[in-house]
């Protein structure tokens, strides 16, 4: 019986280790888990800025909630510079806010359509559900219309360009984005025929664009971005007030050295022929790391008359422009 006993006894301390075994196992999973869950959390802190904290608190926008910093870019009164366009502005620590303490007068938010919502990121998988275009941009900017007495900046006669990059399908995107533009019609430019009626801010549709949806609405509350070969369109400026190319297919001079003759001459030419059909003319892909070559770009689109020089670097082409 005694050697029947321990042969019995054998399965249940085998049972009793494995059961031992698997419960050290998951308790050290778990410990894994909250360690790598420290680490993602203290690699999110380090890489986010104020406005990423407000969202993540699930707050209801800036405008409500934060009114001090609204405040702070109508206090700061920074002077407008007509020629300075915020490229990818919700990067920055406070979409529009900060590019309004430096002085622009266009800035740029690239939008996804999700579930319905227009929300504001370079790419899909960084969207975020209360970083959508009303609340970084659409609210803020009213109410420092309100506050400023019908302008975004104070005593500024000028209209603040909203250039929305459309990043999903053209035509449901702006559908939805119409539909938001439209509860702000004191706001907002609206163009009707060949009329353009000016507001505070000026709503313009690049990326995506549902360019025959557009065209056809006898009232919008946006105008389209036209690319080079549209300088022959003889499209009215009230559907196109803006032309945006990309300086690297246009030109080879990346800012070094003098800008070769026939490069200038064709800049100029462009120039010309956009104003002359009432089109705003901007670059994109120009240089944007500090230093003479970028300084000598800057320069050439300045005398040549182009309407808006972009830029990641706000304090940096508000040095350029104030001097």
């Amino acid at each position: 019986m005694r050697s029947g006993d321990s042969r019995a006894s054998r399965p249940r301390k085998h049972r009793s280790r494995l059961r031992h075994a698997a419960e050290l196992c998951v308790a050290v999973l778990a410990t894994l888990g909250c360690v790598l869950d420290v680490i993602g959390a203290t690699q999110a802190a380090a890489s986010v800025g104020p406005l990423d904290e407000l969202i993540a608190d699930r707050v209801d926008g800036l405008v409500t909630t934060y009114p001090e910093r609204i405040q702070q870019a109508r206090d700061d009164q920074a002077r407008p510079l007509p020629l300075a366009h915020a490229h990818n502005d919700y990067d920055h620590a406070w979409p529009l806010l900060d590019a309004l303490d430096h002085g622009f007068t266009s800035v740029e938010a690239d939008v996804w359509l999700v579930d319905g919502k227009l929300l504001v990121a370079h790419d899909r998988h960084d969207v975020l559900p209360a970083r959508s275009l009303e609340r970084l941009y659409l609210s803020p900017l009213e109410e420092l219309q309100r506050m400023n007495g019908g302008s975004v900046y104070p005593g500024w006669d000028g209209s603040l360009e909203l250039l929305i990059d459309v990043k999903s399908k053209a035509g449901p995107t702006y559908a939805a984005l119409d539909d938001v533009l439209r509860g702000h019609p004191g706001l907002l430019t609206s163009f009707t025929g060949d009329q353009t009626h000016r507001g505070a801010v000026t709503a313009i549709v690049t990326g995506h664009r549902a360019r025959a949806a557009m065209a056809a609405q006898p009232l919008r509350y946006a105008g389209y971005d036209g690319r080079l070969s549209d300088l022959i369109s003889q499209e009215p400026a009230s559907l196109m007030p803006l032309v945006s190319v990309d300086w690297t297919e246009t030109f080879t001079w990346d800012g070094t050295g003098p800008m070769p003759a026939d490069e200038k001459q064709r800049l100029r030419d462009l120039v010309t022929s956009a104003h002359s059909r009432g089109y705003r003319l901007r670059f994109w892909e120009t240089p944007d790391e500090p230093g003479p070559a970028r300084t000598a770009i800057w320069r050439e689109l300045a005398d040549a008359g182009v309407d808006q020089i972009n830029t990641d670097d706000l304090a940096g082409l508000q040095k350029f422009l104030s001097r």
